[in-house]
């Protein structure tokens, strides 16, 4: 069964119980076999400044949907969460990423696989590192120098 990361964050409303709710959905499709999180981690927005801090996650889930419906899934669960695509790097009140899936490489404008922004995000690498320590990003390397050339960003892991 192909194996998706996929990235969890929000700043509008309450951002854990919505990723909470995410997760949960997830968890409960048919067509997902195990969800895994990460722990949750406040981090300073990037692209935009004027706004409140994320909460932000990252979770492997176990899937027998392709990939673009599991992309689909994401979209619907956004929407479900009351996410508002007003400008880039807008306040939100969910937003999940389809970060991997499986060794895909996708350069389709609506799914590019791996995400093309991830190996410079601290709020995806440390997350990920919590629960994928050993994973290599096609075409980056190992997380730890990845994460290490993200120092400058903060990050801080929320009490479980």
């Amino acid at each position: 069964m192909p194996t998706a990361y996929v990235a969890l964050g929000g700043n509008l409303g309450d951002p854990v119980a919505q990723m909470q709710r995410a997760l949960a959905a997830l968890a409960q499709h048919p067509d997902v076999s195990s969800v895994t999180c990460s722990g949750f981690y406040r981090t300073a927005p990037v692209g935009y400044d004027n706004q409140p801090d994320f909460i932000n996650a990252v979770a492997r889930v176990q899937t027998s949907l392709p990939a673009m419906d599991l992309l689909q899934l994401l979209f619907a669960l956004e929407f479900e969460g009351g996410r508002e695509r007003s400008f880039a790097n807008a306040p939100r009140t969910l937003d999940l990423d389809l970060l991997l899936y499986d060794e895909l490489v996708s350069t389709d404008p609506v799914m590019i696989l791996p995400h093309p922004r991830m190996h410079e995000r601290a709020f995806v690498l440390q997350p990920l590192a919590e629960i994928a320590p050993e994973m290599v990003l096609p075409g980056h390397g190992p997380l730890d120098p990845l994460l290490r050339a993200c120092q400058d960003q903060r990050i801080e892991r929320l009490a479980d």
